[in-house]
């Protein structure tokens, strides 16, 4: 069976650094392009942390482009708090011979989409604001996209609000925008977000190892920012985006169900991904008082300790 092509839309921090290692490393992946978005850091930032990460990878040449740089409607709010200022954490990485397309991440995305003889698959691990421009300046695209993979959103807690995912919040309109696109989604937010994750022990070794990219690994693994100023704070070892990543190679780690889905855009609310989950219709259905929801395939559970390895074997770090 030939390899998934894929195209990475990203705004690298900690956790899209270990899904793009984990990408590139997969034998099944196919990695056309990579489209970089401001979130877990500037614009510029999550392009040259992008290029510096595909080089520890020892990846092909893989084309990279620079996207928006804020969200539809709202500022930019970089997560510096999560991710340190760089958006690699505690990771320090020379600067990369790598260079950015001279085109906008929307034409990267538009170009390999119109040449490909085979529908592309895109996984958004970021704001998805390159998908919403991508969608509405060439509609006539959407059925060259096989299905977009997006970690965002949550059918249960928040960690942005108590209520919304950091990656949806940033910019609700375009999150539904994608929604309502038509083109078929999968959501793997927090609910299995906050489960894959790598003994603190493994990360600890992987850290003063030998390995270029278990040295890289165990650095983000262990980065203590992640949770704070707090430089005791408790770790997580969290695989994060890589997880959404595995899905595309394993889908029988996750329970999954196909439900409705909405993206909340306004009030407290703002950024929520209200995922229907009753079995039975409400009195909203009923009295025909419900709007027409996007149909979602929603991951809710995951088995952690399969992903955590698949991760590990791929990268050649178990």
């Amino acid at each position: 069976m030939s390899a998934l092509p894929v195209i990475l839309d990203v705004d690298t921090g900690v956790d899209d650094a270990l899904a793009i290692l984990f990408a590139v490393a997969h034998p099944d992946i196919d990695v056309r392009g990579i489209s970089c978005v401001a979130g877990n850091a500037s614009l510029e930032r999550v392009v040259e942390n992008t290029l510096r990460i595909l080089d520890v990878a020892g990846a092909p040449d893989i084309p990279v482009a620079a996207g928006a740089r804020r969200p539809l409607i709202e500022p930019a709010r970089a997560a510096s708090h999560v991710h340190g200022e760089s958006g690699l954490g505690t990771l320090h990485l020379p600067a990369s011979a790598r260079a950015a397309e001279p085109v906008s991440s929307i034409e990267l995305m538009r170009r390999l989409l119109a040449e490909s003889t085979d529908p592309i698959t895109i996984v958004a691990l970021a704001p998805q604001t390159n998908l919403a421009l991508l969608l509405r300046q060439y509609p006539n695209l959407a059925p060259k996209i096989e299905r977009i993979v997006f970690m965002g959103g949550s059918a249960s807690v928040g960690n942005a609000t108590a209520v919304a995912e950091f990656n949806v919040w940033h910019d609700p309109e375009a999150a539904a925008i994608v929604l309502d696109s038509g083109v078929p989604t999968f959501m793997y937010g927090l609910d299995v977000f906050n489960e894959v994750a790598v003994a603190e022990q493994t990360a600890e070794r992987l850290l003063g190892g030998d390995s270029p990219v278990g040295r890289a690994v165990g650095s983000l693994l262990t980065n203590r920012i992640a949770l704070g100023s707090d430089k005791s704070a408790e770790y997580t070892g969290l695989i994060g985006d890589a997880g959404a990543v595995c899905a595309l190679v394993d889908p029988g780690a996750l329970r999954t169900e196909l439900r409705p889905v909405r993206v909340e855009l306004t009030g407290y609310g703002r950024g929520q991904t209200l995922v229907d989950l009753r079995r039975w219709p409400g009195e909203d259905v009923v009295h025909g008082l419900m709007d027409e929801w996007a149909m979602v395939e929603v991951a809710l559970d995951v088995d952690a300790d399969r992903y955590a390895a698949l991760f590990l074997e791929t990268l050649g770090l178990s």
